[in-house]
């Protein structure tokens, strides 16, 4: 395996919080069986960024895509992220990481938002 996929959300207090996420997790691995797929978390729960980052370098991966689960480019993404990544590649120099535009970045994903506003509404 050469190629993985984080998909990276804020986390809460609560453990449940990250049923969505790992299930998004589950849904991604489904569509990229050449990839590995792992969640992180920026704060309160396992894994952090690094430690997801980490493990998929002890599994083979020499590029990682790391998918903000955010809406918008927050603080925690012009100012956090950026400090993370930096502390990533020092500690795998090796490593082509990248990070992909917060998910309320992407039309896609917006349009199918807004599709399923309408429906629900419509009692759909």
């Amino acid at each position: 395996m050469s190629e993985a996929i984080v998909l990276f959300a804020h986390g809460a207090r609560d453990p449940a919080w990250a049923a969505p996420v790992l299930n998004l997790r589950t849904l991604v691995a489904a569509k990229r069986p050449d990839a590995e797929v792992e969640a992180a978390f920026l704060e309160r729960l396992e894994p952090t960024l690094a430690g997801a980052v980490d493990r998929l370098v002890a599994r083979g991966a020499q590029r990682i895509t790391v998918f903000p689960l955010f809406m918008a480019p927050s603080g925690h993404l012009r100012r956090d992220v950026p400090t993370l990544l930096a502390d990533i590649r020092a500690t795998h120099p090796a490593l082509d990481i990248r990070l992909a535009p917060p998910i309320g970045a992407v039309a896609e994903l917006l349009e199918a938002i807004a599709a399923w506003v309408a429906r629900f509404d419509r009692g759909g």
